[in-house]
């Protein structure tokens, strides 16, 4: 019995939304969302502020509650706090405790996702992030907004999860740092794992990501290849087939 469940559960796809509302107050901000994001994935997910990006993530990790539908994590309902075991989030604001140091925050992330802390990780991570080991030894309230993202990227790394939840990774991050960045991003996939990230950085999409989809309104307007919305939108690039797709008047406000 116990093999044939796990069985069942090595066919259920990372992520599942089906048929997602959600409103604040008579705003509608999700308004039937339906996506199916695959296990090993890495898929984007993009949109104006207040398209609803955040909502969504919010929604899947169970900060608040959907209106209608249901999301299912590698088949299991998010709404359970079993499922989000698979899972490892950075916010799109990630403020670590200001008292801890980068070790202090590393050492307590590993111990939450129950995990050993394996300095040659950590040093590997370290390298290609290009952060000086020194950097651990401070405390974060010293650290720049790139600083702070990068350690809030090794958390992820280190957890070992089979889903990263990653809202606007490259926040913060300068040229060098986001290539390094997507670098590591594609090694988690080579691992297996799948990666489900919102950003705004179309150019990032474009080199990164296996599929992503528009959400704009509270509706996704496409989802699929980068190359399947330069054939179906039009336009040289990612950046103005997504400009196309949402149309001359975009709101951006939903």
């Amino acid at each position: 019995m116990i093999n044939v469940v796990a069985e069942e559960e090595d066919t259920n796809p990372a992520l599942v939304f089906a048929s997602v509302h959600k409103a604040y107050g008579r705003r509608p901000v999700l308004q039937g969302i339906d996506l199916e994001v695959g296990r090993g994935e890495l898929f984007g997910l993009v949109g104006a502020n207040g398209a609803g990006k955040t909502t969504l993530i919010k929604s899947l990790l169970d900060f608040q509650s959907l209106d209608k539908g249901e999301i299912l994590i590698f088949g299991e309902l998010h709404r359970m706090p079993a499922s989000r075991r698979h899972l490892a989030f950075l916010p799109e604001r990630f403020v670590p405790p200001h008292y801890l140091t980068g070790n202090d925050f590393l050492r307590y992330i590993t111990r939450l996702h129950g995990v050993d802390l394996n300095a040659g990780e950590v040093h590997r991570l370290l390298r290609q992030l290009d952060l000086a080991p020194e950097a651990l030894t401070l405390s974060v309230r010293r650290f720049s907004k790139g600083m702070t993202q990068k350690l809030g990227l090794m958390g992820c790394f280190l957890s070992g999860r089979p889903l990263l939840v990653l809202d606007e990774p490259m926040s913060g991050l300068d040229p060098k740092a986001r290539a390094h960045v997507k670098e590591l991003l594609r090694q988690q996939q080579a691992l297996g794992h799948t990666v489900f990230l919102t950003t705004h950085l179309l150019p990032d999409v474009a080199s990164l990501c296996d599929r992503f989809a528009i959400l704009h309104g509270g509706r996704l307007l496409f989802t699929g290849t980068p190359e399947m919305c330069c054939a179906r939108f039009g336009g040289t690039d990612l950046e103005q087939a997504y400009l196309n797709a949402i149309g001359p008047h975009d709101s951006g406000c939903q």
